[in-house]
Formats: C-alpha cells, sequence, structure tokens
C-alpha cells in the first residue's frame, strides 16, 4: 500500500525527523486558513498523487505570496498529472500540500527497504540526488552506494557510516545522519514498511538535514496489524477493480493484455502469464485466488476479470491442492450462469477430484473449452479469441 507525500512525513514527524512544515489542502476553500498556518509567503505548492516525476510534469510550484497561491492551486486542482510512472492515463489530483521553502546547499538521496533478492535490509545512498536519480543509476551506478544488513533490532554505527560516506558532511550534520538512518530503518521495522525513500534529501546552508521528500510503501499482507497506517489509503488512487478484489482478498492486478487469468498460487501465475506471452498474446491480469479459495471467492474472481473491458478470452489455470478442483469448477459454473460469458473461457485443471471437477464443467453444458495441460490452454484461449 502506498500513502501520500505530506501522511510520510507526518509518520517523520512521529519519529523525530526533519521535514519542512506543510499543510494539506483538499480545496481551493480552505487555501486562505491553511496559508495562515504557514510562518512564510514564499513556499512549494505540491500536487499529491502516488507516483515520483511530480516536479518534471509540472505538480510543484514555488510561489511567493497568497494570490500566486490561489492562482497556481486552481490550476492544479483537478488537473490530469501525466509522469513517467502513472502512464498515459495520469492521475487526477485532489489534494494538495503547502510547504516551506528551504535554503538548499546539497540535494542528496537515500532509501531503505526490503531487498528480497538477499533477504535483507537494503539502504542505498548517493551524493547525487534529485529529480535525475534514474539518470545517474543508469548513467553512472558508481555514484550510488548500497549497504545490506539483516534484519535486527536495530542498525549498527559501522553500516551507518558506510551509507552516509558519499554525503561527506560535517560533524553538526553527521549527527542528524545518524539519527535518520536509526529513524527510517525503525519506521519499516516497526510499521511493517517494504520502502522508505527520500529524494532529495537535502543540507541546508546552516549545516542541516531536512527530508524534502518522502516516500514509504508498506506491506499489504501486515496491514492487519497496523488500522493506523490502513486509515491512510487513498481509494483516488486505487484501480477500482483492484479495490474490489482485495475486499475479497484476491490478490490481483491489471495488466494491458486481453487474454484474462485465474490461477492459484503466485507462482503459476507468473508461469501462466509467460506462456501467454510465449504463444504471442498478452495477459490482461495477474489473479491469484489462493490455496483454500471458497466458491464464492472464485465466483468474485471470474467477475472481476470480466469487469476488465479489454478482456476477450478467459484462461483459468488451477492445480487443485489444498483448493479442490470441483470447488473451483462449481465456482466457474456458478459465475458463468450468473453474468452471461460472452468471450471465450478454456480451463485447465489438475490435482485434487480432477475428474470430478472436469464432470461438474461438462455436465453444465456451458461453453467452456478444456485442455489437457498449460501448453495446450494457451494455445486453445489464442486460438479461441482469434
Amino acid at each position: 500500500m502506498n500513502i501520500h507525500e505530506y501522511q510520510a512525513k507526518e509518520i517523520f514527524r512521529k519519529f523525530n525527523i526533519n521535514v519542512p512544515d506543510g499543510v494539506v489542502v483538499f480545496s481551493l476553500e480552505e487555501i486562505d486558513k491553511k496559508f495562515k498556518l504557514l510562518n512564510a509567503n514564499k513556499i512549494v505548492l505540491k500536487a499529491q498523487i502516488h507516483a515520483g516525476g511530480r516536479g518534471k510534469a509540472g505538480g510543484i510550484k514555488i510561489v511567493n505570496n497568497l494570490n500566486e497561491l490561489k492562482i497556481q492551486a486552481k490550476n492544479l486542482f483537478g488537473k490530469k498529472l501525466v509522469t513517467h510512472q502513472t502512464g498515459s492515463k495520469g492521475r487526477t489530483i485532489k489534494r494538495l500540500y503547502l510547504e516551506e521553502t528551504c535554503n538548499i546547499k546539497k540535494e542528496f538521496y537515500l532509501s531503505c527497504l526490503v531487498d528480497r533478492s538477499s533477504s535483507k535490509i537494503a539502504f542505498i545512498s548517493s551524493a547525487a540526488g534529485g529529480i535525475n536519480i534514474e539518470d545517474v543509476a543508469k548513467n553512472n551506478p558508481e555514484k550510488i552506494i548500497t549497504v545490506k544488513q539483516r534484519l535486527t533490532e536495530s542498525v549498527n554505527e559501522k553500516d551507518i557510516n558506510k551509507i552516509i560516506q558519499p554525503f561527506a558532511l560535517s560533524e553538526k550534520s553527521k549527527k542528524q545522519a545518524l539519527h535518520l538512518v536509526k529513524s527510517i530503518y525503525k519506521i519499516l521495522v516497526e510499521k511493517d514498511a517494504s520502502l522508505i525513500e527520500i529524494n532529495p534529501l537535502i543540507l541546508t546552508k546552516n549545516d542541516d538535514l531536512i527530508c524534502l521528500d518522502a516516500k514509504i510503501n508498506f506491506d499489504d499482507n501486515a496491514l492487519y496489524k497496523h488500522p493506523e497506517i490502513l486509515s491512510l489509503k487513498d481509494p483516488n488512487e486505487e484501480d477500482p477493480i483492484e479495490t474490489e478484489a482485495s475486499k475479497h482478498r484476491l490478490s490481483y492486478i491489471k495488466l494491458d493484455g486481453e487474454i484474462g487469468c485465474m490461477v492459484n498460487g503466485a507462482g503459476l501465475a507468473m508461469a501462466t502469464m509467460d506462456i501467454i506471452k510465449l504463444y504471442g498474446s498478452e495477459p490482461a491480469n495477474f489473479l491469484d485466488v489462493g490455496g483454500g479459495a471458497s466458491k464464492e471467492k472464485v465466483s468474485a474472481g471470474f467477475k472481476i476479470i470480466l469487469s476488465d473491458k479489454n478482456v476477450k478470452g478467459i484462461l483459468i489455470n488451477i492445480f487443485g491442492g489444498i483448493m479442490r478442483c470441483d470447488v473451483l469448477a462449481q465456482g466457474v459454473v456458478e459465475a458463468v450462469q450468473e453474468i452471461n460469458l460472452s468471450v471465450p473461457l478454456v480451463v485447465r485443471l489438475a490435482g485434487t477430484n480432477v475428474e470430478l471437477g472436469r464432470e461438474i464443467l461438462k455436465k453444465s453444458n456451458l461453453k467452456i473449452i478444456s485442455a489437457i495441460n498449460l501448453s495446450d490452454g494457451a494455445k486453445k484461449i489464442i486460438e479461441a479469441i482469434k
């Protein structure tokens, strides 16, 4: 789960991390009142969407007075902001953040994340922070330092010195950096975050370290432990189909293809998408119904796939273990009968109660194409949509 910049900074404040003073605005009517809360005339106006690249896309403005603020806020509210992370559809701006400006001497990059490939916590730092950090990673990777450590109660000072080494800080700033690294590590562990990113982390002319931006992603599987984090979720930033899927505890990600996929198990889902691409088409989604899905869950997943108007056909690939093939088959039959399916459907079943599942599909008298194996299923659904 992602949250907005201003929400991430609120969490930073609770852990005594330096951030500029700022206030969030939800409408133009709030501008006068919120502006008075800031002890400055020159402020930064920031669009709040769940995507990076806001500055390059025109979503960040510096204004010198209240009148300029109102003009720029009016221009931004309701605007579709298109960045390299939003795709061509962009994101509608429904929240703005007003923040005091800072006297910037240097800009750095700092992040802390769960590195699944090494099963460690990785800190990434660079003296070349700012809006072009992606270019630095691509063209000058030697300017980026990565330090990994095993999950412990805290990060040790030896590792912290490696992390902040590129910043070349004074003693005053170094003490602040030590506190910052310890604090973001603490947030990552205590709040079950998967990523904390500060870009830029700035050094002011007074040698103070301040987080000028803040991004935090959280592990969805741990949100049940953190209702205070879950309450920060902004449904306007979520794909409505993915939101509906989460209500049924389905792992669903919308893609741009034409073949809908329903699979049990993440690895099997990835293999299914790969083989669809191998035979010349594109998957419309990732959908894992889980190992012990009920008929109701399967039916819900089916309807969610079909809510995507780009779907021209569906491939169901189930290996029955905990989840029996007959349960899946009954869920499919009920869903098809209810929604009056109008696209081709190929079903490949294997495992527990597979013969019973196939018999249920056969007796339904529905137009369901049976597949022997995954390769056969991919070929048949691609042929069917042609």
